[in-house]
């Protein structure tokens, strides 16, 4: 199963303090340039959303969309969470890298 890396890597952000949750504290974190990497659930409302990747574009936030708010919050043990920022830059890239590979796999037929 390919989600076992990203698991991991969301897991070791989440428990190593590289992460921050909630829509609010993306926010703000967002605003003092301390995020390298936004993950955002695709099961969160279009506003939401929108609000977020407007800040993120703002800011020059590299984004992803990607899983739910239940798997991810399965992955980093944060109950209900959809907003996830990863605040060290070597877990963003790896991070959003498995999120890409993961991604373009899918989209092969």
């Amino acid at each position: 199963m390919n989600r076992s890396k990203l698991e991991s890597y969301m897991g070791f952000a989440a428990k190593s303090r590289n992460m921050v949750t909630g829509y609010n504290t993306c926010m703000l974190m967002m605003k003092k340039r301390q995020i390298k990497l936004l993950v955002i659930a695709s099961n969160l409302s279009d506003n939401t959303k929108k609000k977020m990747l407007a800040l993120a574009e703002a800011g020059k936030v590299r984004y992803r969309i990607y899983g739910d708010v239940e798997s991810l919050s399965q992955m980093t043990g944060k109950r209900g969470k959809g907003i996830f920022g990863i605040t060290d830059f070597h877990f963003a890239e790896i991070i959003g890298t498995e999120i890409d590979r993961i991604q373009s796999e899918r989209e092969v037929f």
